[in-house]
């Protein structure tokens, strides 16, 4: 499950996050009543004061891919698994609320502000002095200003995930102490609060593993060598794939609840049976209605559902020799009836089906428009003509160009019910038009190191998860050359777009109708099919409280505990 970045929020505080990428998926069940989505600012995690919780306990966590990376900011980290383990184990400096508001986490941060002197932003970031790495090292400066040399992109050696906003400063230097870092950037940069925020998938890492490129792509590769949180590493046992995650005695903050947490990966389709017999406290079911149909029948458990900044989608290969011409994409972009697929998929959810028509922003969300077009309309007969036009003739049922089949590979991770789904119903959807559609299906663990980054596949299924920021947070999967852009095509237009609508600090409105414009460029690019907004639905032990279905927030791990 990737977590590369999420491109939906709040444009007025446009994003430097990069969106999660995830495999998670839903699968057809019983029909049943019906809503339209609720909004992205919905939360729900049975919220409690930790005071009135039990002290102690352990919370097994489900997850669906166990790490190899386990460096999140690292182009082969950012997936949903891995991510949820590292956010309760490094440094956030900021928490987000269930609006999308921004507030120090004072654990970190004590305070953080932007200014500008002699036309230049400058944000002035205030440690606290009592924060320290699991080897006892402080939390200084000088961990700021590494994280942001290695993001910045500056060097290609470092492999990250996004660039955006770091590539932006032009120095970090130290304030009155080791607790004050003062940051210079060349030209504004909206979305600041997004920097070392795991809600944008960029927790801090400490300097010594960071600061030269060997470290930082290495560093973290089967092994968690430093945490600094709340908790810290207990143990990884690779065989059973789980993650043991235990309350630091050294940790400064407000007590964690619990004792341990234990990340358990596995199957999308294992995760519903392992929550009815006591295995897992918690799941995300996403869109898979039969997870939500056993889960719903737990008498330990319940279901929290919230309105999610996620999206389902179709990833078309740009550098696949017969996904080349755009004139291609934009035929199978117009095969695809998405609005079928949206139906079936979210059966027995409760949840209105309807296409999503904006790579950046959700249909609840302020802004929001139909930037789709003749693209986003289902039309195989338009379709077929775009493809006479592209040189690919019909010979008998099969379209062929210089003697070779159009013939796609629809790339799917193994136990995922949604994929499957949409592998078959393409299938016949495309035969419609002539073209011949190859599922196959690969290991979960496998999906993403092994066929979706290295670039093995021609279309490809999976989920886009949101954060709190919009464009800047969508940079790493849209700009040209984004870290997580699987499609490998993109445009100056609409990098420029993206950039301009993250920089514009000064003009919200105007932020939003570049991003606007840049989503009307993304569908013209034509790497990406949004399908329909995923609802955030979660399966929990109905004793746990502060956590759930978080919409745009983060779970604050320290708080998350049993009811007494």
């Amino acid at each position: 499950m990737k977590v590369s970045r999420y491109p939906l929020a709040l444009v007025a505080t446009l994003a430097v996050s990069s969106l999660a990428l995830t495999a998670c998926g839903g699968s057809d069940g019983d029909d049943a009543e019906q809503k339209a989505p609720q909004k992205s600012t919905s939360i729900n995690i049975k919220a409690t004061d930790p005071a009135k919780l039990k002290q102690g306990g352990t919370m097994n966590w489900a997850i669906q891919t166990f790490a190899t990376q386990w460096n999140i900011v690292e182009i082969d980290g950012l997936q949903a698994g891995p991510t949820e383990v590292m956010k309760s184990l490094m440094p956030s400096f900021w928490t987000s609320q269930a609006n999308g508001e921004q507030i120090p986490n004072k654990a970190f941060l004590l305070d953080a502000s932007t200014k500008t002197v002699k036309g230049k932003q400058v944000v002035t970031w205030h440690l606290n002095p009592k924060a320290k790495w699991s080897d006892g090292t402080p939390i200084t400066w000088k961990d700021i200003a590494a994280n942001t040399r290695a993001l910045s992109g500056h060097d290609k050696a470092f492999k990250v995930t996004s660039t955006v906003g770091f590539d932006q400063v032009a120095d970090v230097k130290k304030g009155k102490d080791d607790y004050e870092a003062v940051m210079t950037f060349d030209k504004p940069f909206a979305d600041w609060k997004g920097m070392f925020n795991s809600a944008a998938n960029q927790p801090l890492y400490p300097a010594k593993y960071v600061s030269d490129a060997k470290g930082f792509n290495t560093a973290y590769v089967n092994k968690i060598p430093v945490t600094g949180n709340a908790f810290k590493v207990g143990s990884i046992d690779k065989s059973a794939k789980t993650v043991t995650v235990v309350a630091d005695p050294k940790w400064w903050g407000d007590k964690p609840k619990l004792d341990k947490i234990v990340f358990h990966a596995m199957d999308q389709a294992s995760m519903p049976g392992a929550f009815a017999n006591g295995e897992v406290d918690y799941f995300d079911i996403g869109g898979d209605a039969s997870a939500f149909k056993q889960a719903s029948k737990v008498a330990a458990g319940e279901i929290r559902e919230a309105g999610g900044p996620n999206y389902r989608q179709f990833t078309f290969n740009g550098q696949s020799d017969k996904l080349k011409d755009p004139k291609v994409r934009h035929a199978l972009f117009m095969a695809t009836d998405r609005a079928t697929i949206a139906k079936s998929d979210l059966k027995g959810l409760g949840w209105k089906p309807s296409t999503l028509d904006n790579h950046l922003l959700v249909d609840n969300q302020k802004g929001y428009q139909n930037n789709a077009g003749e693209l986003g309309k289902y039309d195989p007969k338009a379709a077929g003509k775009l493809l006479d036009e592209a040189g690919w003739k019909l010979s008998g049922k099969i379209r062929k160009k210089d003697g070779k089949e159009l013939s796609l590979r629809f790339v799917i991770p193994s136990g995922t019910p949604a994929s499957t789904n949409e592998g078959s119903m393409l299938t016949q959807m495309y035969q419609q038009i002539g073209v011949k559609l190859q599922v196959q299906t690969v290991p979960t663990n496998d999906f993403f190191d092994k066929y979706i980054t290295p670039g093995d596949f021609d279309i490809t299924p999976y989920t886009l998860l949101g954060t709190p920021f919009a464009a800047s947070g969508s940079t790493n999967i849209y700009a040209a050359k984004g870290g997580n852009n699987t499609a490998r095509i993109g445009s100056k237009k609409l990098d420029d777009l993206l950039i301009a609508a993250s920089t514009n600090a000064a003009d919200p409105a105007g932020a939003l109708k570049q991003t606007n414009q840049a989503d009307a460029e993304a569908w013209q690019v034509a790497g990406v099919l949004p399908l329909y907004q995923r609802p955030d639905i979660a399966a929990i032990n109905k004793k746990l409280a502060n956590m759930g279905a978080l919409g745009m927030t983060d779970p604050v791990y320290e708080r998350i505990g049993f009811l007494k």
